[in-house]
């Protein structure tokens, strides 16, 4: 794929918390229409990462280019651009109302029409359709989580990130969260940035991988070379289960 396709390019890229540098990325590129799986130990720096191409947080130095667009560490994106990427986090945060507002609750602030149909789409879209009613509160922890995601995607971002969506989850919440997130990239068209510790799932779902130890990447390849045929022993010794931290 050229270089024209990429999405986000991170340059020279760095996150300081006081004295302490928490990420330190060189180079990066996310192409449109892929899914990645960002991989590495707790502590790697990836949910910063994801902060960041959130626009959540400024860099404390470097430069990320997005849709064409360059943003430096004291530079702003306009809401037009912020509003082409979404997160949703492990632990999502629900508001104490129905599934349903919660699901809408995004269209609404943007003043956006046909909300109640889309609404119900979304629900049926990740299999809570007979929930919409119910509150939020009662839902269990795999049906918040797909909750959650159906207020993202509703919003038909560019970009959705995900950080661990399908952590401490059952195997049938699971499956359910993987096919939505295949749909989503295939059918839709959406780019995912997916943060995950289970490298059975990032084999499972990605077309590009990068492997992340202490802020910095280590390797970032095209799925299938990343997971057999690894250029650094580091990701070598990750994808056959090994640890390296």
């Amino acid at each position: 794929m050229s270089e024209s396709a990429a999405l986000f390019t991170i340059s020279a890229l760095q996150q300081r918390y006081g004295r302490r540098t928490v990420l330190d990325i060189e180079r990066l590129t996310i192409r449109r229409g892929e899914i990645m799986a960002l991989v590495g130990p707790s502590g790697a720096g990836k949910s910063t990462l994801l902060r960041l191409l959130n626009f959540l947080e400024k860099p404390s130095a470097g430069r990320i280019t997005f849709l064409d667009h360059a943003f430096s560490w004291n530079e702003e994106p306009p809401l037009s651009i912020r509003r082409q990427v979404t997160t949703v986090f492990q632990q999502p945060i629900l508001l104490r109302r129905s599934v349903a507002d919660n699901v809408a609750y995004g269209l609404r602030l943007r003043g956006k029409r046909g909300v109640q149909a889309q609404t119900l789409q979304a629900l049926e879209t990740v299999g809570l359709r007979e929930l919409a009613d119910a509150p939020a509160r009662t839902l269990s922890g795999g049906e918040a989580q797909r909750a959650a995601l159906a207020r993202a995607m509703i919003l038909q971002p560019a970009v959705l990130l995900l950080d661990e969506p399908t952590a401490n989850l059952d195997p049938y919440n699971v499956g359910l969260i993987e096919s939505i997130i295949r749909r989503l990239n295939q059918e839709e068209g959406m780019t995912i940035v997916l943060v995950t510790h289970n490298i059975f799932q990032a084999r499972r779902l990605a077309r590009q991988a990068a492997l992340m130890l202490e802020g910095r990447i280590v390797e970032s390849a095209d799925a299938t070379t990343f997971f057999t045929h690894p250029q650094d022993p580091r990701t070598d010794a990750f994808v056959r289960g090994e640890m390296i931290y």
